[in-house]
């Protein structure tokens, strides 16, 4: 079965009515040569798991079944179960799982299917939650190798914008702390059906096994770069003191025991700023007495 041909999917879909939802973001890839890429550039091979989420009509699966170990792939849309029962009835090393990814024990699942492998996620996620998947993923520290996934182009822009240049927002420093990403090649949207309004691209995250900067306190470090991105027309002094909710001069005076000018934009800190300030005011506070972000 030709799951690249469009008169094939067509007619798969339509043998059990099944209908695109705009809500879940259900764009499928049609293009012959973009699944073998992703499978191959993933990592995935004879020893290695893959968790594969949102699978559509089992293009991308079928690739990574042929080359992985086992592939375990998180679908929502129940409609859609007749569909793969065609398309993947013959890959006998894939298992579907019936949830929401965003939702699901991941780590038990992990656990439970991949044990003694290396775990590689590949994924054409939906545009609605792709940065609250690979958040989720890297936040929870996962035990995977890498994500390779296919977003939009805006969003792979900003995934992999690193901190200190124009692009860069919250979600890239975050991105970087925990993983390494890079854009892999771009897929324009006649390689979609339906076709969507905007290009994609495909990157990769490979995982760190230890962050590029060491903090005082992780949730600080996060919550302090959620405050400086909050308010982006803004000096990163005043967003700080905007979005953590205190004086400006404690935001300055943080400013100024990092040695970061007070002056410069959000988008002009590095990691290694963030992670200064975050630990500055984490000693202002820590002089305080009450262990608190404000």
């Amino acid at each position: 079965m030709n799951l690249s041909d469009i008169r094939t999917v067509k007619a798969v879909l339509a043998r059990y009515g099944f209908h695109f939802s705009h809500s879940l973001g259900q764009n499928f890839i049609i293009n012959a040569d973009i699944c073998p890429k992703m499978a191959q550039l993933c990592g995935a091979s004879p020893n290695t798991g893959v968790l594969e989420i949102g699978p559509g009509f089992g293009v991308l699966t079928r690739e990574l079944s042929a080359r992985s170990a086992k592939v375990v792939a998180i679908e929502l849309d129940r409609s859609l179960e007749p569909v793969l029962k065609e398309t993947l009835g013959d890959c006998k090393n894939v298992s579907i799982v019936w949830g929401d990814a965003m939702k699901l024990d991941l780590s038990t699942l992990i656990r439970e299917e991949f044990e003694g492998m290396e775990v590689a996620v590949c994924a054409n996620l939906p545009y609605y939650i792709t940065s609250p998947v690979i958040m989720r993923v890297l936040e929870e520290k996962l035990p995977i190798t890498a994500m390779t996934v296919m977003v939009q182009k805006e969003a792979a822009e900003r995934l992999c914008a690193a901190p200190g240049t124009r692009a860069a927002g919250a979600v890239s420093v975050s991105v970087q702390y925990y993983s390494e990403p890079k854009i892999l090649f771009g897929v324009p949207r006649s390689c979609f059906y339906p076709q969507p309004n905007v290009d994609s691209c495909v990157i990769r995250l490979e995982v760190r096994k230890k962050p590029p900067v060491s903090v005082r306190d992780e949730k600080q470090f996060f919550t302090v770069v959620q405050a400086a991105f909050s308010q982006r027309r803004k000096t990163a002094v005043n967003s700080v003191a905007a979005g953590l909710s205190i004086p400006k001069e404690k935001a300055a005076a943080a400013f100024a025991a990092a040695g970061v000018a007070p002056d410069l934009r959000a988008e002009r800190l590095t990691m290694e700023q963030f992670a200064a300030l975050a630990d500055a005011l984490y000693e202002l506070n820590s002089e305080k007495g009450d262990g608190t972000d404000g």
